[in-house]
């Protein structure tokens, strides 16, 4: 099974095109734009190995909003997601969404070289309900890693709902790894409790919980 690093989904938000103007962007463009500009001003005025409780709610406030945790956690679930109960899904969602916002606050300390090029979005319709975003992720002495945004729109708001990373799709790489533990243990209640525990140990060991924030390609799920 073909697995993909958390680590790549925290990074999307960072350093994001340091070198293009926000009104040269289109609107879902400017939302990641200056979402990752207003957390990275944060950040920086922190320690986040010493304060990383303080970095976890930084990301979360920002975040938060332009995130469509219901479609996100659904999309994650699958089939599971149609048979849970309502405690159960909120259950989820919150310790899934925990663990996004934790991860991408330690990878940014770790990664704050990344910067990131908006490639043109094809047949923009300013109408549209959905939108891929196409980004590609520099760093020195690297090659480029393609990075997609795929975001839906929320009233007159955008929100991601999907990352793709060179080639990797978030959401069904989860949904897999989900499904195949589910299936084992016969219970998400079980994958729960256990994503719960990890995020209880996160905060429990701060920035050193970071084997999660790894550079985008070739790295692992870990849950």
């Amino acid at each position: 099974m073909q697995k993909f690093r958390l680590g790549g989904w925290v990074l999307l938000w960072l350093w994001l095109a340091p070198w293009a103007k926000a009104q040269e962007l289109l609107p879902p463009q400017q939302l990641i734009k200056q979402t990752s500009d207003q957390i990275q001003q944060e950040l920086r005025k922190i320690n986040y190995k010493v304060d990383y409780a303080k970095a976890v709610e930084i990301v979360d406030r920002y975040i938060e909003p332009h995130v469509d945790v219901d479609r996100f956690a659904a999309l994650v679930l699958g089939r599971h997601w149609r048979t849970a109960t309502p405690s159960q899904r909120e259950r989820f969602k919150k310790e899934f969404k925990t663990m996004l916002i934790r991860t991408y606050a330690t990878a940014y300390g770790e990664y704050a070289e990344w910067e990131i090029r908006f490639k043109p979005v094809r047949n923009w319709n300013p109408e549209a309900s959905k939108v891929t975003v196409q980004t590609e992720f520099v760093q020195s002495g690297k090659q480029p890693a393609p990075v997609a945004f795929r975001m839906i729109r929320k009233g007159d708001a955008w929100k991601v709902y999907d990352v793709v990373v060179e080639g990797v799709d978030l959401v069904k790489n989860y949904r897999t790894t989900f499904d195949q533990e589910i299936t084992q243990t016969g219970s998400l209640d079980a994958l729960i409790d256990r994503l719960a525990e990890r995020n209880r140990q996160a905060f429990k060991d701060g920035h050193k919980a970071s084997s999660l924030a790894q550079p985008i390609a070739r790295a692992q799920v870990l849950v």
